[in-house]
């Protein structure tokens, strides 16, 4: 897998006349939080799947393993931009980046501005609480009826809350790490995330614990994430050959660097 990997100016990326915007078509550009592990994680530790972003170190993780395995079936060079959550739809939009490769779920309000392919991970939604807590025997989310729940601003995560009956909806925080103090600090009690997600959190934060819900109690959301392509680009050689690269990577190809990557995420210990 191609692990050379740079950051580049914005200014330069956006003069040329590349499949999306940028004078790179020898590259492919990734954008990524690198701060929602087991998707992706800053990290200073050298190894096999991990990749560089610049001064500000690595980034590894699932998300990095399915770019690579992408950049070397088109046969170019993968480069990965730490960019905010926040900032990923308009780095997309604007050719800063080619493609986001972060964990994201299309929605009917990102289809809007973004072109996404399969899903290339598929998981459960569960909740996140303290072992000590009210909520550790939880069974169904209407159990979390008053209770303060928080999830990640403009995610999913956040948006679900709601179904929750009479649930205390707490102002929603920008990163995943943000959440996981509010439950450790006791301002919320229960923290909604992704099953891969919520392991690792556990993994880090041994007072915590993860719960699932029963058949038919849980919440009603899509937990499959799909690469998220500049808009307009269905149809386009570009999209077909990230979609064809995306389909050679079996299941259990995916569920093999899923497993890795729980394994090898930081716990913060």
């Amino acid at each position: 897998m191609k692990k050379f990997i740079g950051v580049l100016a914005l200014g330069s990326l956006l003069v040329g006349c590349g499949a999306n915007g940028t004078n790179s078509e020898d590259q492919f550009i990734v954008g990524m939080e690198c701060n929602y592990a087991p998707f992706n994680w800053q990290t200073d530790k050298e190894t096999e799947t991990a990749v560089s972003i610049g001064g500000a170190g690595l980034c590894d993780g699932y998300d990095i393993r399915v770019a690579s395995q992408i950049a070397d079936t088109l046969g170019k060079e993968l480069v990965v931009k730490k960019l905010d959550w926040d900032g990923l739809q308009p780095a997309l939009q604007s050719g800063e980046i080619h493609a986001i490769i972060a964990g994201m779920t299309a929605n009917e309000e990102r289809e809007q501005g973004i072109d996404f392919t399969t899903p290339y991970f598929e998981s459960e939604m569960v909740m996140i609480v303290k072992k000590d807590g009210n909520y550790v025997d939880a069974t169904s989310i209407n159990d979390f009826s008053g209770a303060n729940v928080i999830g990640q601003m403009n995610t999913n995560y956040d948006e679900i809350i709601d179904q929750i009956k009479d649930v205390n909806h707490l102002t929603p925080r920008s990163s995943y790490p943000e959440l996981v103090q509010t439950l450790l600090a006791g301002e919320s009690d229960g923290i909604t995330a992704e099953l891969p997600v919520a392991e690792g959190v556990v993994q880090a934060n041994p007072s915590l614990t993860i719960i699932h819900f029963a058949d038919g109690e849980g919440f009603d959301v899509d937990t499959s994430v799909s690469i998220g392509l500049k808009e307009g680009s269905r149809g386009s050689d570009f999209f077909n050959n990230v979609q064809a690269a995306l389909d050679q990577i079996s299941e259990a190809t995916r569920q093999e660097w899923m497993n890795a990557a729980r394994e090898t995420a930081p716990t913060g210990e």
